[in-house]
């Protein structure tokens, strides 16, 4: 999915995350996916294939459990949404885990490595009283 995607496929994108959304939170009657969010869903220009990123709210499920129910509701979850989605055909549904949350914490505790709050929250606002300084000078 390295190509830019149409403006179609990032419609269809958003439609397909608020369905599989809704199917997750009220058809699934597994337990394990009580704890699943949907955050982001790529499609390819075609629209037959549907990449849907989902991260965990709590830190006590299973990941690999998780994923493993999820990949066995897939067909249950593509059949849901052709009945849902007005295409001509059903995208084929795979899960994946974002891990945007994770590297953007691993970059903000590298970041406080760096540079710890004190110093930064200091130089915030020093940089602050300067430029209202300044403000007040012209």
């Amino acid at each position: 999915m390295s190509k830019p995607q149409s403006k179609r496929s990032v419609r269809v994108a958003d439609q397909v995350r608020m369905e599989v959304a809704d199917i997750l939170a009220r058809k699934c009657k597994d337990p394990r996916l009580q704890c699943v969010t949907v955050t982001d869903v790529e499609m390819n220009n075609d629209l037959h294939h549907a990449r849907v990123y989902v991260s965990l709210l709590g830190q006590d499920a299973n990941a690999e459990a998780v994923l493993k129910t999820l990949r066995g509701a897939s067909g249950f979850v593509r059949s849901e949404l052709g009945r849902r989605l007005d295409l001509r055909y059903t995208p084929e549904v795979t899960f994946w885990f974002d891990v945007s949350e994770s590297r953007a914490a691993t970059i903000e505790r590298l970041l406080d490595d760096v540079l710890p709050v004190v110093e930064y929250g200091a130089a915030c606002e020093a940089h602050a009283d300067g430029a209202a300084g300044e403000q007040r000078n012209v």
